[in-house]
């Protein structure tokens, strides 16, 4: 599209359909969004037979921020940040994990930098090196929304007054300087975290759990009122004689609507019902980010031992999580008890889940 804006001065979508071999209803799809990024200017209406004509104003998007949305449990929120740019993601994970602030841990996968504030303001100043660019100062909720009080200077303010209010998932942002300074605060919704822990779905020939779990993910990322958050394997314990490979899990995480869990719940069962290979599958669905010390030791105990229904369903009465399905409802369970650890804990079953890590609660 830039190309033929620089040599014909603007493009129709079928030229670009005929350059690049592409569907014209894809190419129109990308030319919208593109409009909506700031990136296409519309110059010529279509009329009768005369094709609506683009040009291309800029090869950069207007924001690197792609989503901003954040899920409340209890008095402490998780913030995510989906970024365009790894490089990006990683400066803000290095300035805000600085800065300290409201926040009580930072961690980043990938352009994902997820992080764990406390409700209430903790002052930061700000300014150039050794001193943080970039630091959240304050977490409050308000009536059904989140409001993150962010103080930044350079880039970091730019990229609060020009860039975040386009991203998805952000609701408004309000801005004052004072100075180099700016602070401004982002509003998003107070959206509950929902964990989905799927096992079993796999026989020794046919289908994968991972597999199963990340279509899973894909087909909920399509709902009204869902964020994607994302998909993690888990391995339990490697010598049980039932497992079909090398007794791995999975989970998944949403940000959802509150008033929309129980529907999320409900199309996740019917999914899994209908694409299992196995019959015995089973999944564990959980609200809330936190987990308690004793859940967690449900997650050791299914990578040392051999446990029962009998104990996951009592554990998951206990901690508020339901159970859907056959045997596999043990490991989705477990899946779920496991969430929040890093990968490297998430893989090594060797490693105590209790202790070789910093407490998510």
């Amino acid at each position: 599209m830039r190309q033929e804006t620089l040599e014909r001065g603007s493009f129709t979508v079928a030229d670009i359909a005929e350059a690049t071999d592409t569907p014209r209803s894809t190419v129109q799809d990308w030319v919208n969004r593109l409009i909506e990024e700031g990136c296409v200017l519309l110059t010529e209406e279509q009329r009768g037979r005369h094709a609506a004509r683009y040009a291309a104003s800029s090869v950069m998007p207007e924001s690197a921020c792609r989503r901003v949305f954040t899920t409340i449990d209890g008095d402490q929120v998780e913030i995510y940040h989906e970024c365009m740019s790894g490089g990006c993601a990683a400066f803000c994970e290095f300035h805000h994990a600085r800065a300290g602030g409201a926040l009580q841990s930072v961690r980043r996968d990938g352009t994902l930098l997820r992080e764990r504030a406390s409700l209430g303001r903790r002052d930061v100043a700000v300014g150039l090196d050794p001193s943080p660019a970039v630091g959240i100062v304050g977490v409050f909720h308000d009536n059904g929304y989140i409001r993150q009080q962010i103080r930044c200077i350079g880039g970091p303010a730019y990229s609060l007054t020009d860039m975040m209010s386009l991203a998805e998932g952000v609701c408004g942002v309000t801005v004052h300087r004072e100075g180099p300074v700016v602070e401004g605060e982002v509003i998003t919704r107070a959206l509950a975290y929902v964990a989905i822990g799927i096992d079993d779905t796999d026989t020794g020939t046919e289908g994968a759990t991972f597999a199963l779990a990340l279509a899973l993910l894909q087909h909920l990322a399509k709902l009204d009122g869902v964020m994607p958050i994302g998909h993690r394997v888990a391995m339990l314990n490697p010598r049980l004689k039932e497992r079909t490979a090398g007794n791995s899990c999975s989970y998944i995480e949403l940000a959802v609507e509150p008033g929309q869990v129980s529907q999320i719940e409900e199309s996740a069962v019917r999914f899994v019902a209908g694409e299992a290979a196995s019959p015995d599958w089973g999944i564990a669905v959980r609200q809330g980010f936190r987990i308690p010390g004793d859940l967690r030791a449900y997650g050791r105990s299914a990578r040392e031992a051999v446990l029962t229904r009998g104990a996951a369903e009592a554990t998951a009465e206990r901690f508020g999580a339901r159970l859907h399905g056959g045997r596999g409802v043990i490991g989705a369970l477990a899946a779920i008890s496991l969430a929040g650890l890093p990968h490297d804990v998430l893989l090594d079953p060797q490693r105590d889940v209790c202790t070789d890590w910093e407490p998510a609660g």
